[in-house]
């Protein structure tokens, strides 16, 4: 089960740079996590200071 960024994202990049599969990059309105690169670790969702990675 893959993590997913919710609306609360503030773009600031944390959870790229802690990806271990480079599974997220910069979208159009917030960061987006690739679904089938994710491999569910949360180390993303440690990193977000809005808590915005949940899992899905």
């Amino acid at each position: 089960m893959a993590y997913f960024i919710t609306e609360e994202c503030i773009s600031c990049g944390a959870c790229e740079a802690e990806c271990p599969v480079e599974a997220i990059s910069a979208g159009d309105e917030r960061y987006v996590i690739d679904a089938d690169t994710c491999i569910d670790c949360g180390s993303c969702a440690s990193v977000c200071p809005v808590e915005a990675p949940q899992p899905k």
